[in-house]
């Protein structure tokens, strides 16, 4: 018995009609309901078969959560043109690898998270990429977060004939490519890259004016997939796109080339004795240590510096590190970017791969600080 009806229903849809709601990661507060249209969904097909070049011999590793525009929009592209998609339930790094080789996968998306734990599983030894036919595999990209150029160092060594590539989106975008790095721009790892395929960027200060090259402000993004709003939340709305405009909260620099780096959430700037501390700079410094499996900075309140940078610190499985370690390891930092407290936990990562800062702000406010050595 068939479970749809014998006659398409009589309804019209406008391209212009409400499609989907997806929700923000909520790692600045509680997570929004975006809400799309059915023009929106289709341009994020069409942006990402643009940069990747899905065909329909491709097939893409989907990797959930679902509920989110990362993984699912670069999907897309292999939607458009038809193409293979294989959705993997988990996130262990061996399944990855055997789903890859099993598969035939040629394109692989990940989260900075998920390709560093494949990272170390090869180091380690308890992945031997030596018994997996990959030859198939001609991508790897990454986004949803500033990725650490250490990382893409590491990963071509280990691949070193992949493609690599990342996007930059958001949710209110609907998703990644509204910049886009592009595999032909491997010697700008660090960036993420140009305005994507048909959108537009800009930087601006407070008052919403251009800021001049290599200066610092926020990321701003025009494009046929800007939300149509927060649901029913005019107010938010009203303070996220202006003139068409959406105004990202992310901080960011272009540089002499017209790339565009992320510095940091406009939320997680850290301002200690009036200077601005952008905490991923930091984080990108931290993980270039061979001990540091990962690393997040956050501001505490200080009275006399009113906010003062603090550390926490995840060691790699085996690893040993101690302050001193690691304070001596930050000399090669300006003096007022070195952490001020060091902390060794686990960093949080929500499902989307991005740091729970605000857990970590509501834990370590008042909390005690580990000095001692820490093996993990």
């Amino acid at each position: 018995m068939p479970f749809f009806a014998a006659e398409p229903p009589k309804v019209k849809i406008q391209d212009s009609d409400d499609a989907a709601i997806y929700f923000s990661s909520g790692t600045t507060g509680f997570p929004k309901a975006i809400l799309h249209s059915h023009t929106s969904l289709v341009f994020s097909c069409e942006v990402e078969q643009a940069h990747h070049g899905q065909k329909r011999d491709d097939v893409f590793l989907c990797i959930p959560p679902l509920y989110h525009t990362g993984a699912k929009m670069h999907w897309f592209g292999s939607l458009l043109v038809g193409g293979s998609a294989v959705l993997l339930r988990g996130i262990n790094p061996k399944w990855v690898i055997e789903t890859a080789a099993g598969e035939k996968a040629t394109i692989v998306w990940l989260l900075v998270p998920w390709a560093q734990d494949i990272l170390d599983a090869i180091e380690s030894g308890a992945i031997n990429l030596a018994d997996y036919d990959l030859s198939a595999w001609r991508l790897m990209h990454i986004g949803a977060q500033p990725v650490p150029p250490s990382l893409v160092r590491r990963w071509k060594k280990h691949f070193p004939h992949h493609d690599y590539d990342t996007n930059y989106g958001l949710s209110e975008s609907s998703g990644p490519g509204a910049v886009h790095l592009g595999v032909e721009n491997l010697h700008k790892v660090g960036a993420i890259g140009k305005a994507g395929f048909s959108w537009k960027s800009k930087i601006v200060d407070e008052n919403g004016r251009e800021v001049k090259q290599g200066e610092v402000g926020e990321l701003i993004l025009n494009g046929v997939s800007v939300m149509k709003c927060y649901y029913k939340d005019p107010e938010a709305t009203a303070a996220t796109i202006k003139d068409s405009w959406l105004y990202t909260g992310d901080m960011a620099m272009e540089d002499e080339d017209g790339f565009i780096f992320l510095v940091d959430r406009k939320k997680d700037v850290i301002i200690t004795g009036g200077e601005n501390i952008y905490p991923v700079q930091i984080e990108d410094f931290l993980r270039g240590h061979e001990k540091i499996k990962d690393a997040a900075v956050i501001g505490l309140a200080d009275p006399r510096l009113g906010e003062i940078a603090a550390a926490i610190i995840e060691i790699k499985p085996g690893a040993q590190c101690d302050e001193d370690e690691l304070r001596q390891f930050c000399e090669q930092l300006p003096r007022y970017k070195r952490p001020h407290k060091i902390i060794f936990a686990p960093v949080p990562r929500n499902a989307t791969g991005k740091i729970e800062k605000p857990k970590l702000r509501d834990q370590y406010s008042g909390g005690s600080i580990v000095k001692k050595q820490v093996e993990n």
